[in-house]
């Protein structure tokens, strides 16, 4: 039982351990992530990381092709347009279903207070997690456990676009929190609702117009090698 506990360790941190390195590295999607790589940088075997990577798969972030090795997903635009639009209807639902106690609105108040402090210091990772947190606090305060578990496992996938719109939209953020958490506080649902679709919908917009741009980019840079006398 002991080693179970240790295995699981050593795999949950090279799960954190990885994912560091995508927000931190922002590697393309033709880099390899190499399970001797991670094993070096953390003293461990190649094993935990090898699960940690299966674990990433699983959740979206990686992608891993047999004879080649793992590399960091890609979202299509479809796949992005997918998630938040499933996203939007989520948390637009549980703005008007969610019991508003003083509790909850003491949380998003200092939710978007942290927030605002993250970005200004540039904690990129933090202030990620701190972005995940103040949208669950809400979907987990309606207390619909079926809502909750299918928000939560969008949110692992959700992962790798927020590395993307903290570049985008990270300024944005915390005026929008911030009206989404007032809304709250007078219990104006209808306007929660709406701050919470306006927010998501501008979100969604950053990263496919994000997306179609590097589509476009990769495109040309496809034309231009193809073209007569250029190297093969």
């Amino acid at each position: 039982m002991k080693k179970l506990q240790v295995s699981l360790s050593l795999t949950e941190q090279a799960h954190e351990s990885i994912k560091h390195y995508i927000l931190a590295k922002n590697p393309g999607a033709d880099v390899r992530l190499t399970e001797t790589f991670f094993a070096d940088q953390l003293g461990i075997s190649k094993s935990p990381v090898r699960e940690a990577l299966n674990s990433l798969q699983s959740e979206g972030l990686v992608r891993i092709e047999p004879r080649r090795g793992a590399y960091v997903h890609r979202f299509s635009a479809k796949e992005i347009g997918d998630l938040y639009d499933l996203r939007e209807a989520l948390e637009s639902f549980a703005a008007m279903i969610v019991p508003i106690t003083p509790d909850l609105v003491s949380t998003l108040q200092q939710s978007v207070k942290r927030t605002e402090d993250l970005l200004v210091s540039g904690h990129k990772a933090a202030y990620i997690d701190e972005d995940i947190f103040f949208h669950q606090s809400i979907v987990a305060a309606t207390g619909n456990l079926e809502l909750l578990r299918v928000h939560n496992n969008l949110q692992d996938k959700l992962w790798l676009c927020r590395c993307q719109t903290y570049r985008l939209t990270s300024s944005d953020t915390p005026s929008a929190h911030r009206a989404i958490a007032e809304a709250i506080a007078r219990q104006d649902r209808e306007q929660a609702k709406k701050e919470t679709s306006d927010h998501i919908r501008f979100v969604r917009s950053a990263l496919l117009e994000a997306c179609q741009m590097t589509s476009d980019g990769e495109q040309a840079q496809l034309t231009t090698s193809l073209e007569p006398g250029s190297p093969r």
